[in-house]
């Protein structure tokens, strides 16, 4: 027989369901406290452990399987960002960038695959991509956090690897009637010592304000978050191997490329490099709400944050061009070189050191606004409606100054140093050792000379404009508590500006545009420090100083231009600059409609849902098809920002529609007062990064009448699929304040995004234009055109495969000990996830498989903490096994990272009532981050980034 259960009544007045008026809850709440032995209790608790109990409430009451971050109060939460706060979570990893936490992985699953929601809204990034950058995102303004790891009809579409809600503070639901925080830290790096020029002190600002006026139907919030800290690493980075040359001679040596199977793989170079500079968050947060009745309110937010850097990186970059150099005594494993000794051939090779000062600038900033206005229309519907807008604008300045050795610098035509010689001896994880014949006039200036300048920004621009309506009509049902349905429409629009500035060459001294003799006001000897300390000495240039020796006062600025030659004919050197520009169009019409059921099956209490998702897409982008200056295909004159025309192209706007219908399933039993089992299937989808579906293609027709193309995007590709399952145990203790949870999961998705080659693709028919026949210009010769031919582009491939894993997470408080150790706690997570899906990489030569980029095999958080009367300190450990990753290079590389420690602890004690004092450590042992190219023998990026000391106060009230 089927009931109404009393987890019906907890749930409400937990906020787990959806009813969001406040005489509905209200009534729930009353209910709930009349209710007498079969009451369930809820865990409440003040001080150090409320943040960590309210978490495990809001995990224990959810409709979801999920993970919870509450703070006990804004601006409570300890750590830089989200990304941090996120990572103390099962089954969460972070990706350092800089030394700080950045983008998640959830379940195994990158930054792309996860949905991330602020006041449940979608929200655009600065990344370029759907990848949120959390680190953007202040943790002294988010209240709560959740991440559901299961899916339901109501939530918005986009999260394979699961869903972040992050939320700001409600002021009409603070318990108090006025509250005010803020904190002060000031930060020590003690790496930046070692490197010359970088900032060693940051500080951290944040203050935050809630208060309720006119009887409490009028709430207001407020707060800011400023974070400034200094960038600092040094690193040693390994370059792809990319090129291949006999080098040991041997007879029937047949495992290198298919053209050239006798070959050995050989690197590109690598880097070592110091690097500083200082980055400033400024964050903003504000709400106003006002509920005029028990029946309507209405809530009006907006969060601000802006991100900005400003770095240098200095040191070698060594270029071996090893296809055309003079190697001797290479060492070869697994058919790729790793060490040896490489030499400069006078005619033809461009073996060089280049000293190499990098100065960067990003300035990045992300807003969000949104409009909801909540309605208990009667006893049991309610409505909701929401209209927000979320933007993100992104610009990177990628500057580059790098400098030769000459002959003689100090004569009047100098000459590039023609006796160069590279030594080097990879040591795997450990730095490597290197020798050049050059080193003694790295710190000359009568030696080196600036050889090449060159700026490269990337702009993106992101706005997404969404309107949501919901409607929640309870209803008296033994099966069934209530019904949910809505709509949403999303408009996003996504751009790329590409621009470029070169001047002179990084391989020689250009004659047309002349290096730069250096002065002593110029520049400053650079010593290397630590680990790395045995490295060679070089000069660290002024750019400023530089360029205007260089330029004067009229320093040439980035342009978006196809490139011409001396004498202003078009010859497309930088048309990258124009072809990688475009904008994406994205818009989404979703509808669901999903059952809340709450029932007893065998005297066990059941609660969920079960409900389907209907998502229409419509995505489309701008493209510059090459149609030969063909005005029958389209072609029109295409102009640049400095006034050239090309008259070859033809513009479009090319994309594809599709729907998609995602059903879902949470079921909750509760076993006993203190245990419950979860259940859940879905299926779900994340659609390809914004960034992914800009039409950069092309297509080219030889003289023989063959056509081959390529194209690294596509607008074409369609979303990541998987059906996904969950079973999860939650029991939580009486006797104590704590609970321990056993989850599995399993993935199966049907296809992932790869770069192929496919050999047979008609050209013609997927739009491109082919004419029917050519004319050799040499020859005269006419051939017939074959519209069929070899492609390179991205695609959905139709491989896919599964992820399946274990998550355990444990956490306690022992107040059972005597009453020194009463606040002695344990908060323990591990997770183990397996996958059989494995791509191939060549970076290491030869190919390679490797595991689904964010998989880390075995995930281990914990943290200790203690509580005595005035006095809280924690220790916090993450450990995560190595997993595949993006890194950079020249280019963007995959690249193997292997697995890290890393150690947090913190202290607090509170002075007074309302003042206390706040000592942190991030990264307490210096763990670098250390990647490879498939072998541990193939050395990727070896970087330390320092450890970082907090010391501030706060004040609360």
């Amino acid at each position: 027989m089927f009931n109404l259960s009393k987890v019906t009544l907890a749930l409400m007045a937990s906020g787990a369901l959806a009813f969001s008026a406040q005489t509905y809850a209200q009534e729930a709440e009353n209910a709930s406290q009349e209710s007498n032995e079969d009451d369930i209790e809820v865990i409440e608790v003040t001080g150090f452990k409320s943040s960590l109990i309210k978490s495990i409430n809001q995990k224990r009451w959810a409709d979801t399987v999920s993970e919870q971050i509450s703070a006990d109060d804004l601006g409570g939460l300890p750590d830089v960002s989200m990304a941090d706060a996120l990572t103390r979570l099962p089954g969460i990893a972070a990706v350092r960038t800089g030394g700080q936490a950045a983008e998640i992985n959830i379940r195994g699953l990158g930054g792309g695959f996860v949905s991330s929601t602020l006041n449940g809204r979608e929200q655009v990034s600065t990344s370029g991509s759907r990848s949120i950058e959390y680190d953007q995102y202040p943790s002294e303004l988010i209240s709560s956090a959740a991440v559901y790891k299961s899916s339901k009809a109501s939530l918005i579409e986009g999260g394979v690897a699961g869903t972040v809600e992050l939320k700001t503070a409600s002021p009409l639901a603070n318990e108090e009637q006025h509250t005010f925080n803020v904190n002060l830290r000031g930060m020590y790096n003690d790496r930046a010592s070692e490197v010359a020029d970088a900032e060693e002190f940051g500080h951290r600002f944040s203050f935050s304000y809630q208060g309720q006026f006119l009887e409490e139907t009028l709430g207001v919030s407020l707060g800011y978050a400023r974070l400034y800290q200094p960038g600092v690493a040094t690193q040693f980075i390994g370059f792809a191997y990319n090129a291949d040359k006999d080098l040991d001679f041997l007879p029937n040596d047949m495992d290198g490329p298919a053209d050239a199977p006798e070959n050995e793989y050989i690197s590109e170079g690598f880097e070592l490099q110091h690097l500083g500079g200082e980055e400033t968050r400024n964050g903003y947060v504000g709400a106003i709400e006002w509920a005029p009745n028990d029946t309507f309110i209405v809530r009006a937010d907006a969060f601000v944050s802006q991100f900005d850097s400003e770095s240098f990186a200095r040191g070698f970059r060594v270029k071996f061009d090893g296809e055309t150099a003079a190697i001797s005594n290479p060492v070869i494993v697994d058919n790729s070189m790793i060490g040896g000794t490489i030499n400069r051939k006078s005619k033809g090779n461009n073996t060089r050191v280049e000293l190499v000062n990098d100065d960067n600038q990003d300035f990045d900033e992300v807003q969000s606004y949104g409009l909801n206005l909540d309605w208990q229309i009667t006893d049991q519907l309610n409505a909701s409606m929401d209209i927000s807008y979320s933007s993100a604008e992104s610009e990177f300045r990628n500057g580059l100054l790098w400098s030769l050795v000459a002959e003689d610098a100090t004569v009047a035509n100098p000459v590039l140093d023609q006796n160069v010689s590279i030594s080097y001896m990879l040591n795997g994880l450990n730095l490597p050792d290197v020798g050049f014949s050059q080193e003694d006039a790295f710190t000359d200036i009568d030696r080196v000379m600036v050889s090449k300048y060159g700026i490269y920004p990337y702009e993106n621009t992101d706005e997404l404009k969404a309107y949501r309506l919901d409607f929640n009509y309870a209803l008296d049902n033994e099966f069934i508590s209530s019904v949910e349905f809505g709509v949403r429409y999303s408009d996003r629009d996504y751009s790329s500006d590409r621009s470029v500035y070169e001047y002179g060459a990084d391989n020689n001294f250009s004659s047309s545009e002349p290096p730069l003799r250096l002065t002593e006001d110029m520049v400053e000897v650079v010593d290397w420090e630590g680990e790395f300390g045995y490295f060679p000495s070089y000069l660290a240039i002024d750019l400023d100083k530089a360029l205007n020796a260089w330029f004067g006062n009229d320093i040439p600025q980035p342009v978006q231009t196809w490139g011409a030659d001396e004498d202003g004919v078009i010859n497309n050197s930088t048309s990258w600059s124009v072809l990688q520009s475009g904008e994406v169009y994205e818009k989404i019409f979703s509808a669901y409609v999903m059952a809340n059921l709450d029932f007893e099956l065998f005297d066990t209490p059941i609660s969920g849902n079960v409900g389907i998702r209907m998502v229409d897409t419509d995505q489309s982008a701008t493209a510059l098809d090459n149609v030969g200056g063909v005005l029958a295909a389209g072609a029109q004159n295409v102009m640049d920002e400095v006034g050239l025309v090309n008259s070859n192209y033809a513009p479009k706007v090319i994309g594809l529609e599709y729907t998609d219908y995602l059903p879902s399933i949470n079921l909750n039993a509760r076993l006993t007062d203190d245990s419950q089992l979860r259940f859940a299937a879905a299926k779900v989808m994340s659609r390809p990064p914004i960034n992914r579906l800009a039409a950069d293609r092309s297509a080219t027709v030889a003289d023989d009448g063959k056509v081959s193309g390529s194209s690294n995007n596509s607008p074409f590709l369609k979303p990541f699929y998987a059906t996904q399952y969950d079973l999860s145990y939650e029991y939580y203790f009486t006797e104590t304040d704590g609970a321990v949870a056993v989850a599995l999961f399993y993935k199966d998705i049907e296809s992932f995004i790869q770069n192929l080659t496919v050999s047979n693709f008609d050209f013609r028919e997927a739009g491109f234009y082919v004419p029917e026949t050519i004319e050799n210009e040499t020859t005269g010769v006419v051939s017939e055109v074959d519209p069929v031919g070899i492609y390179s582009t991205a695609i959905n491939n139709e491989e896919g495969g599964n992820i399946k894993g274990l998550e355990i997470s444990y956490t306690q408080v022992f107040s059972f000990l005597p009453e020194l150790w009463s606040g002695l706690g344990l908060s323990l997570s591990y997770s183990h996830t397996k996958s059989d899906v494995e791509l191939v990489t060549d970076l290491a030569g030869g190919s390679v498989e490797q595991s689904l980029p964010g998989l880390s095999e075995n995930l281990l958080t914990s943290t200790l903490f203690w509580e005595y009367q005035d006095f809280e300190t924690r220790v916090s450990v993450r450990y995560r096994d190595e997993f595949v990753s993006e890194q950079w290079g020249v280019n963007q590389q995959i690249a193997n990272f292997d697995d890290e420690v890393v150690i947090d602890y913190q202290a607090s004690y509170n002075i007074t009532e309302k003042f206390g004092a706040l000592f942190q450590v991030n990264n307490l042992t210096d763990e670098p981050t250390q990647s490879y190219f498939g072998s541990k023998q193939f050395s990727g990026t070896t970087q330390y980034f320092g450890r970082q000391f907090y010391l501030g106060v706060t004040y609360s009230f």
